[in-house]
């Protein structure tokens, strides 16, 4: 009975984001149906986390004859049903946002695009096989190079968009591949199959983890994840938090049982802390405040990674649902503080929004304390539990320490992040529309800071239950690396910007500079030394002309006397003539 109510809950909750797809009427329905949708999802997840239920299977036959029985199957188990509420609840904030945000733009075609978006990602969180997973996992991929390309008269969201869907690709032959040797293995796609029949397979591990580096912007994939921001800033907004970049971890989470322990751990754990510290790295020295937001989603995705790492997937999920709420209130407050400047989004040329936007300024710094791990707030309960744990269990020495350096510097370029917009003088271009008057643009806001604050208190018991108690010393150090890191941002602010040769290479992007910039002129400049000298001038000239001309020429001396040396010529036919005329002489 249980069963059969979250599964109808389920399904209600999903239902309800279709008939807004076909409407003639106003937006605003589609806003509607979700947060229907998101309460809907509510009971679910409840009754889910009340009963301990493991795992829910629902088989519906879409076409069933003697030669073919195509079936579609809903898995809902706690993560699905916990994702599932979280993401119906940032998408619902956004819409309302975006409604606001996009008055000047085509506001019903947009929020349609990014309904078809969340829609394939719900297709994707309770896919219960692998061609399911697969469709939504392209159809967010599609629907993020359309979203990022919104303004395609722009060359920069041109390139965006096409880096976004070119990397994503790369990680679907990860998938592919997992879904190659399971057919040929077990004979069928179907998930709990697999995590029931499947032994650990290197090569899946392998093709998962591809699949997830790809499209959750691991290392060495992580280029296309800053520059997505030239979208519009809802569209940041819901790629970073609870679409897109978090499928390839939810995936991880998921597949977790088939996984080869051994090869999971060494690599994600490298993965994650190399992902993670980089990131922050980067995140310290930009001035674009929505790429200083975006290097942080990698970060994060980079912690999320060494939660997998230490195999420890609850942390991993609980990290992505509490991040997925701050994270999406950051992105809404940047479009917030933009919007209002004149599309400015540099940093140091935002000033004083404490006193002319103060309630996006309060909620950027409450999401952004939380970001940093503040006691008590969902940050505190998810990140710094994921530290706690590393500190407790026998783990590299270099992973622990990168990870608590790149925690470190969250709380600098979020520190750095709020001293800049809230400093007392004005810096920006004077402020002709009304601030904050529209519900549109602070509800959304408010409603998910709420959510922010509560939802470590209200998720830690479930998800957190298999820790082991903790020491005072273990429990400070994240506190610390806060304490550390607001420090440090005031050094930075007054000293080390702009003057150190390590500083400008942070500023350029680092790794982001190196595969983009000098490994493709290093490469340019050697093919075509290749081609033109060393082939060009070496191979072929001494292949081709010259090699027929030295032939010409040892043939001609070989057949012929003739040498064309006109000095030997004239001296023989001196010669042969002085003879000539003595022998006539003596012949006379």
């Amino acid at each position: 009975m249980l069963e059969l109510m979250v599964i109808s809950l389920m399904l209600t909750s999903m239902l309800m984001l279709t008939p807004p797809l076909f409407s003639k009427k106003h937006e605003m329905n589609i806003t509607k149906s979700i947060k229907l949708s998101f309460l809907i999802s509510l009971l679910p997840t409840g009754l889910m986390l009340k009963h301990q239920t493991q795992n829910i299977n629902i088989n519906l036959h879409l076409i069933k004859t003697e030669m073919t029985d195509m079936t579609m199957t809903l898995m809902i188990n706690k993560y699905s049903t916990l994702f599932l509420p979280t993401a119906l609840l940032v998408t619902w904030s956004i819409m309302e946002f975006s409604t606001w945000y996009m008055t000047k733009e085509p506001a019903k075609k947009f929020q349609k695009h990014l309904l078809i978006f969340l829609i394939s990602m719900l297709m994707l969180t309770t896919a219960g096989n692998f061609m399911q997973l697969l469709i939504g996992w392209e159809g967010v991929g599609i629907l993020s190079f359309m979203l990022i390309n919104w303004w395609s008269t722009r060359i920069n969201a041109n390139s965006a968009a096409l880096q976004a869907i070119i990397y994503n690709r790369i990680g679907d032959i990860g998938l592919t591949l997992v879904m190659v040797i399971l057919l040929s293995t077990l004979g069928t796609w179907d998930i709990m199959s697999a995590l029931t029949l499947s032994t650990k397979n290197t090569l899946t591990t392998m093709g998962l983890i591809m699949a997830a580096i790809g499209k959750s912007a691991q290392f060495f994939m992580h280029m296309w994840l800053p520059t997505a921001m030239e979208g519009p800033t809802p569209v940041s907004s819901l790629l970073h938090s609870s679409t897109m970049v978090v499928a390839g971890i939810y995936m991880l989470a998921q597949m977790h049982p088939i996984m080869n322990t051994k090869c999971l751990t060494t690599i994600c754990l490298c993965l994650g802390t190399l992902t993670s510290i980089y990131s922050a790295l980067c995140a310290i020295a930009q001035n674009d405040i929505k790429k200083i937001i975006a290097f942080s989603t990698s970060s994060q995705l980079g912690l999320m990674m060494t939660a997998i790492g230490i195999n420890n997937p609850d942390m991993a999920m609980f990290h992505m649902i509490t991040h997925a709420t701050f994270k999406s209130t950051l992105f809404l407050c940047a479009g917030s503080i933009i919007h209002n400047m004149h599309n400015e989004q540099d940093i140091r040329k935002m000033a004083c929004t404490k006193n002319t936007l103060p309630t996006t300024t309060t909620v950027m710094i409450i999401n952004g304390i939380t970001l940093a791990g503040m006691p008590f707030l969902s940050g505190f309960y998810s990140k710094d539990m994921i530290i706690e744990t590393m500190m407790n269990t026998n783990i590299n020495a270099w992973a622990l320490t990168a990870t608590l350096l790149s925690t470190t510097m969250t709380s600098i370029y979020t520190a750095r992040t709020i001293f800049y917009t809230t400093k007392n003088f004005f810096c920006h271009k004077p402020i002709t529309m009304q601030q904050e008057s529209n519900l549109q643009q602070v509800l959304p806001l408010i409603r998910l800071t709420t959510i922010t604050m509560m939802a470590g208190t209200m998720l830690a018991p479930t998800m957190l239950n298999t820790l082991t108690p903790l020491t005072t010393y273990t429990k400070m150090t994240p506190l610390m690396t806060i304490i550390v890191g607001t420090y440090m941002t005031t050094e930075i602010m007054t000293k080390l910007q702009n003057t150190t040769t390590c500083w400008k290479f942070i500023s350029h992007l680092g790794f982001f500079k190196l595969p983009h910039r000098i490994l493709p002129l290093k490469t340019l400049k050697f093919s075509q030394k290749n081609s033109t000298q060393l082939t060009d001038l070496l191979w072929l000239e001494n292949i081709g002309p010259m090699t027929i001309d030295l032939l010409n020429t040892t043939a001609s001396n070989i057949i012929s006397t003739q040498k064309g040396q006109i000095k030997k010529y004239l001296t023989i036919m001196l010669i042969t003539t002085t003879i000539a005329l003595t022998m006539t002489d003596l012949t006379l």
